[in-house]
């Protein structure tokens, strides 16, 4: 096997500040990241988008997303699937916590403090 296992603690990963309301914890490899996402209630994410298909899990709270004229309620326990390339935005209606899965990882968030699970 060329490829490297690793073992990967969320505990031990700094939380990366993104705004005053936003914060997360990122794990890459090569054809996945992985993101804990933290909002405060209100927090907001703009209207966006990337090739990446994106799945989001509520671990706790609750997300307003709106894909195209579509407002879609994501309650704890649910999982939103967003393919490549849709614009979506999203609005936290409560403290939330949310564990994001992208494929392939985002290029754009390539200079996060990312872990990855294949250093190179």
């Amino acid at each position: 096997m060329s490829q490297k296992v690793a073992v990967h603690r969320w505990d031990s990963l700094e939380v990366e500040k993104i705004t005053e309301m936003i914060s997360r914890k990122v794990i890459s490899g090569d054809q996945q990241m992985w993101v804990q996402v933290y909002l405060k209630r209100g927090a907001q994410v703009p209207s966006h988008s990337h090739s990446s298909e994106q799945m989001v899990y509520v671990l706790q709270g609750s997300l307003l997303y709106r894909i195209g004229k579509t407002e879609i309620v994501l309650q704890m326990g649910e999982v939103l699937h967003v393919p490549s390339s849709c614009s979506h935005q999203a609005m936290a209606l409560d403290d939330t916590f949310e564990l994001d899965v992208f494929s392939p990882p985002r290029v754009d968030w390539s200079s996060s403090k990312t872990e990855r699970t294949n250093p190179k």
